[in-house]
């Protein structure tokens, strides 16, 4: 499947991985609510807090929070940072998050279902792809590398975690790399890793590669790498990162529950028809400021509602992936996770 470009900028593509209702009895208009209601007098979430990882593909809950859509529906909603998806899938698990904003690993997310079945539901997820560009591979800018092929005995890095080391190893198999030797270094470590003669090359997601262009040290060799490589089509959608609701805030809220979705909705909906005014709103929220908001790639995003046959077979075809290499120790039906409401 082909990513299109109204799937990521139209009002009918989707910005973060859906919320999938779990247990709902009661039905509700699909519309979005006036402000300042959830359409429930019954209904007292209180406090609603979601959890993010500061990269750039969280941005639809970056541009909610700070554009007031969420008080705008009469929701108390705060956004809470950490300095990783794994502390924020541990915090979902503990009951301390009612969500996560996109961003947070579609693969931890996946692990943290394992651990507790039944645990969320996607109501958007952030696709990417050699045209929409997150995951890469980079290289020093005056390396003779030219292709990942070229990394046959080199020194190769990805980020700390099975999942990259899972993703690194297949990629330099699928391009004929034996025996790859890859090393663990935090992400942000990539790029002076490479100045310094430590690595050759490093799988990596932006703005690694974008700061490391800027200071004229790395240049990017691939981008997509996963569509590439593991999806099996450089334009296939890689469902890297996802935003979700726990299924219990979901049971015991409903009408809230979908108040909450289209407020998210409306900033994919930002994003889309005026991404080069919302990347401002990357700033405080991540490390990522100054000439850097402007020139970081972004990511694309699909609503729950949005999803298509496709989406999903590659969604579940990375997921499939991390079961064959034993990240996962089973398999995790993604449709299964998409919310739907009662």
């Amino acid at each position: 499947m082909k990513i299109r470009r109204r799937q990521f900028f139209h009002l009918s593509a989707g910005a973060a991985l859906a919320i999938v209702a779990h247990g709902c009895s009661q039905s509700q208009a699909e519309a979005p609510q006036p402000s300042g209601t959830t359409n429930s007098a019954t209904e007292n979430p209180g406090k609603i807090s979601i959890g993010f990882w500061p990269v750039a593909s969280g941005l639809p809950l970056f541009v909610a929070d700070k554009r007031g859509y969420f008080k705008d529906a009469g929701l108390d909603v705060e956004v809470v940072k950490f300095a990783s998806p794994n502390q924020v899938a541990e915090a979902l698990i503990a009951g301390r998050l009612q969500g996560t904003g996109n961003g947070v690993a579609s693969g931890v997310l996946g692990l943290s279902e394992i651990t507790s079945p039944g645990l969320f539901k996607i109501i958007a997820a952030n696709p990417s792809n050699v045209d929409y560009k997150l995951d890469q591979v980079i290289v020093a800018k005056n390396s003779s590398i030219q292709s990942v092929a070229d990394l046959k005995g080199k020194k190769f890095a990805t980020g700390p975690g099975a999942q990259n080391l899972a993703i690194a190893e297949a990629i330099l198999a699928a391009a004929g790399v034996t025996n790859p030797q890859v090393q663990q270094l935090e992400v942000r470590q990539h790029v002076a890793a490479i100045e310094s003669g430590q690595i050759d090359a490093a799988y990596t997601l932006e703005p690694t590669g974008t700061v490391g262009e800027m200071k004229g040290i790395t240049r990017t060799l691939e981008n997509g790498v996963v569509s590439k490589y593991i999806l099996g089509d450089p334009k296939a959608p890689w469902f890297g990162g996802s935003a979700v609701l726990s299924s219990k805030f979901i049971q015991q809220y409903p009408a809230t529950t979908k108040t909450y979705i289209e407020a998210y909705r409306r900033a994919i909906e930002d994003i889309r028809n005026k991404p080069d005014e919302m990347r401002q709103y990357m700033v405080g929220y991540t490390a990522i400021e100054g000439d850097l908001v402007q020139k970081v790639p972004l990511v694309a995003y699909t609503m729950y509602d949005e999803f298509k046959p496709e989406d999903i077979g590659y969604f579940q075809k990375f997921f499939d992936f991390m079961t064959d290499t034993k990240v996962f120790t089973k398999s995790v039906d993604v449709a299964s996770l998409l919310y739907k409401p009662a």
